[in-house]
């Protein structure tokens, strides 16, 4: 075939090994040759990877003589061979020959140790595991030439403490358990030295380490640190922790398997004892769930047992359950009286007098063994009606109680005594005395109303309906019985009671009776034991009868003036009463209106400095707080009432009056004033010029300039008959006389 040439055989290079690290430099790895030479000779080159591509300059060639050499070290575990192209070009640069392959294959060394894949492997396994149990792998690797030796590894155990538990697989790295025995009391971890060799074992090596734990079984019960504990506890006590109960359990602390669970199994057989686990320490707490009693039991010795909260391994060595004495001695203290009655329920006659005994109410000591004396105390008595020994506990009467009172709930008297012993400190006890109040028949029952109307025919209208109220409570009250008087046996012709309810019964005519007034003695009897009875008298009003059985009108009014009030005839009455109370709450409030408009313009201050001082006349006496507003030398100096002094005028007094006569003799002591005053009043009375505005108002005289007006000058407009001077009334103990002589 023309396509298909020969090559020729100089010009096929077949690959060429060399060894990695390989130390001379240069080296010369091959010559090639081209088979057409030229006159001038022939240039060779090389290309690819180690000449002008990454990594450069690792290879070169000769260009005249062809020859390829190694100029850098080789290492295999980054490149294992290299594939270059070789070139023959004449002088001019024309090619002679087809590129041509050149193989460049990097012979392995073992330059490289195993590798683990981790520096330290750790693993568990339960303690007591059988031999062959496998735990883990360790495991290395090798960068050589996984085809040589140099990465054939092999592992081994260098070092695992005394005893020789565990094996490794020499072509894998697994760890596996070798014997039995493996017990976490004894040795809780295992550190393994593991090595990896390559060249099968012969090669390179390098180390790790394994770290095993052996993980706890409950193959270990609970003991008892010692055979017997001791402890006390008051008496009375409740809630308390008495003591604690030492274990020791050697499976790992913390875990189900270490918890410890404790029980009494005997010398509690009331179980006011209860044990329970400290989670933090294993140890039992003995506590008290019921109050003991020194009186009655001063010792306890208790039987104790104590096991795992986790049942032990069918692989733990069998072993007796464990057990402890806990001897426990009850201490002696004070304890508070005790009331065994409590409350104590009595009944008392209602009026018991004073001075009755009701009960014995009496505490006990529960301290048997102490020598103590109780006393008593009331602590509550709101009726103040008991009386209490303090010795004794003997409860009497104080004062008689009777029905009803504020003091009764449902009919017992509740009352609260104190018993206390003497020690020290002192105890007290709460007693309830419930006392009841026994109804007593003390009551005859009264007739409400005293008064009716009914109509003189028999039949309809002729009835009256009577009814009767008794205070006794049931049963000595109703049912009440209604009949009239047996001291009057006529009575029964015209009349006629029959029972109505167990509180009413109906009055009845059985003749017919003319109009009048009629008193009826009626007899009423209660059902108490023994029942009371009372005599009383009915007034009955018999009226004329109209045609439908009914008083006619005027009769009614006339027959109830003497008798019974009907209903009509209250309703009224009541809206008389009303009307009445609204007219005079009407004139109260427009007098009251009057009078305070009347005080307002007389208390009304100015708002200069007046020397009324109206607002202290309720003072009594005046005092130093009243000498300014009222200067009693006034009326002590005649000086200044003499003929050639000008008297004060009132500013309202009519322009028409006459001028009053000059001024009498002013009296020169004290005791005289009142005289004076009074024959002044008896001057203005007869005055008959101007109303009462002159010398009976000297004694008010406020000072020469004042500018407040004279004490007569209020309501001035007015006469004497349109003022009203009730209001002096009010104004204190200086205005009596005032309010006796003008209110």
């Amino acid at each position: 075939h023309e396509g298909l040439r020969r090559v020729k055989r100089a010009w096929v290079i077949p690959p060429i090994s060399v060894s990695e690290n390989h130390k001379r430099i240069p080296h010369l790895l091959v010559q090639i040759k081209s088979d057409k030479q030229q006159p001038g000779g022939v240039i060779y080159s090389i290309k690819g990877p180690g000449v002008d591509e990454e990594p450069l300059g690792i290879f070169s060639i000769d260009k005249f003589s062809g020859k390829v050499f190694l100029n850098a070290m080789l290492d295999r575990e980054e490149n294992d061979r290299f594939r270059l192209k070789a070139f023959a070009l004449d002088l001019g640069g024309v090619t002679l020959e087809d590129p041509t392959d050149l193989e460049i294959i990097v012979v392995d060394q073992n330059d490289n140790r195993p590798l683990f894949r981790q520096d330290v492997f750790m693993g568990h396994v339960v303690e007591g595991a059988e031999p062959g149990t496998c735990v883990m792998t360790a495991d290395a690797t090798d960068a050589d030439d996984p085809d040589t030796d140099n990465a054939v590894l092999r592992y081994s155990i260098l070092e695992q403490g005394t005893t020789s538990m565990f094996t490794i697989n020499a072509t894998t790295g697994e760890i596996c358990t070798a014997r039995p025995g493996l017990d976490r009391e004894t040795v809780g971890i295992y550190n393994l030295t593991v090595q990896a060799a390559d060249m099968s074992g012969d090669g390179l090596t390098t180390t790790a380490t394994a770290i095993i734990y052996l993980e706890d079984i409950n193959d270990n019960p609970p003991e008892f640190t010692k055979e017997e504990f001791s402890m006390e506890v008051e008496e009375q006590a409740a809630g308390v922790d008495v003591g604690k109960v030492f274990v020791h359990d050697k499976d790992l602390a913390g875990s189900p398997n270490w918890l410890a669970k404790f029980t009494i199994l005997e010398g509690d057989p009331e179980g006011a004892f209860a044990i329970r686990t400290d989670p933090h320490t294993n140890d039992g707490v003995l506590s008290m769930a019921k109050p003991l009693d020194h009186e009655v039991r001063d010792r306890f010795e208790l039987t104790v047992s104590v096991q795992n909260e986790q049942p032990l391994e069918p692989t733990a060595p069998a072993s007796p359950r464990a057990l402890a004495t806990v001897r426990v001695r009850v201490r002696d203290v004070n304890e508070a009286p005790v009331f065994r009655e409590n409350p104590r329920r009595v009944s008392v006659l209602e009026g018991t007098p004073p001075g009755t005994p009701i009960t014995t109410y009496t505490a006990s000591d529960p301290d048997t063994r102490q020598l103590q004396t109780l006393t008593y105390a009331l602590l509550y008595d709101p009726a103040d009606w008991l009386q209490l020994d303090p010795h004794t506990g003997t409860v009497r009467t104080k004062r008689e109680l009777l029905h009803p009172s504020a003091f009764l709930q449902g009919g017992w008297y509740i009352a609260l005594l104190l018993a206390r012993d003497d020690a020290e400190p002192p105890l007290s006890a709460t007693g309830t005395l419930s006392i009841e109040i026994l109804e007593v028949n003390d009551h005859a029952p009264r007739l409400q109303p005293l008064a009716g109307v009914v109509c003189g025919r028999p039949g309809r209208g002729g009835t009256l309906l009577l009814g009767a109220t008794d205070d006794d409570r049931p049963p000595h009250g109703a049912p009440i019985h209604f009949q009239l008087s047996p001291q009057h046996p006529q009575l029964t012709h015209n009349w006629s009671i029959t029972r109505f309810n167990v509180t009413h019964a109906v009055l009845a005519v059985r003749v017919e009776l003319p109009e009048g007034l009629y008193s009826l003695p009626l007899l009423l009897r209660d059902s108490g034991t023994p029942p009371q009875e009372q005599q009383q008298l009915l007034n009955i009003s018999v009226c004329h009868c109209g045609r439908e059985g009914t008083c006619e009108d005027g009769v009614l009014a006339t027959a109830t003036a003497g008798a019974g009030i009907t209903l009509g005839a209250l309703m009224i009455i009541l809206g008389s009463s009303v009307l009445f109370l609204l007219l005079a709450g009407l004139g109260a409030a427009r007098v009251r209106g009057r009078r305070r408009a009347l005080r307002q313009g007389l208390l009304q201050r100015s708002r200069d400095d007046m020397r009324d001082n109206i607002l202290n006349y309720d003072e009594q006496g005046g005092g130093e707080e009243d000498q300014d507003a009222y200067d009693i030398n006034q009326l002590r100096h005649p000086e200044f009432f003499s003929p050639r002094a000008k008297p004060p005028m009132r500013r309202d007094t009519p322009l028409s009056s006459a001028t009053p006569p000059a001024p009498r003799q002013l009296p020169s002591s004290p005791s005289d004033i009142e005289d004076f005053i009074n024959e002044g009043l008896e001057a203005a009375d007869g005055d008959p010029s101007v109303p009462p505005y002159d010398t009976a108002l000297i004694y008010d005289y406020e000072g020469s300039g004042s500018i407040a007006s004279p004490l007569s000058s209020i309501v001035s407009s007015l006469t004497d008959e349109d003022q009203d001077y009730d209001y002096l009334s009010e104004w204190g103990p200086r205005f009596r006389r005032l309010a006796e002589l003008y209110g």
